[in-house]
């Protein structure tokens, strides 16, 4: 990650302390469990938004496929997954503002080259993805909401996730 310049360090605020990052990610989880009755999640926003297209685009394709046909509800701005990511993003970008620590930038391109970590990110994303979807959930879906109702495939996913996060890490930057 890229450092801020010392010009901009008086405008930069602190990063939250873990313990209350992670009290303030337990708060939002049972206010989401309280609220709608069902945890947080984000894989599922990605197979929602492609059923609904390929629902547009062509609808007896799309309902006759075995995986997306389930997910065509009509308008996949109608999931509520789909504004989960959207509200994600906003307060992403509104707390990067408030804290001045928005950046535009790519991380590691300094040692891979911008083209080759994008390309990277974007193939790791995929199968990152691909996985999510296979597990039936991702990390926020699996870990979060299913550790929180001691889901034991929870636990088996994020055992296997950063263990195999830690091992492909090693392969890739040969440490």
């Amino acid at each position: 990650m890229s450092t801020f310049p010392a010009s901009d360090t008086s405008l930069v605020k602190a990063f939250w302390p873990p313990l209350a990052a992670g009290v303030a990610l337990g708060l939002v989880l049972l206010l989401t469990f309280a609220i709608t009755g069902h945890g947080l999640g984000a894989s599922g926003a990605a197979a929602d938004l492609v059923a609904g297209v390929g629902l547009a685009l062509a609808p007896a394709a799309t309902q006759a496929n075995s995986y997306l046909g389930p997910l065509a509800k009509g308008n996949p701005l109608s999931a509520w997954m789909v504004w989960e990511i959207v509200g994600v993003a906003i307060g992403a970008l509104a707390g990067a503002f408030m804290a001045g620590r928005f950046r535009v930038q790519i991380d590691g391109a300094a040692s891979a080259g911008a083209r080759q970590r994008l390309i990277k990110a974007l193939l790791g994303g995929c199968v990152a993805g691909f996985g999510a979807r296979v597990a039936g959930g991702c990390t926020s879906g699996l870990g979060l909401s299913g550790s929180a109702t001691l889901g034991i495939a929870a636990f088996v996913f994020l055992g296997l996730f950063f263990a195999t996060g830690l091992l492909v890490s090693r392969m890739v930057k040969g440490v």
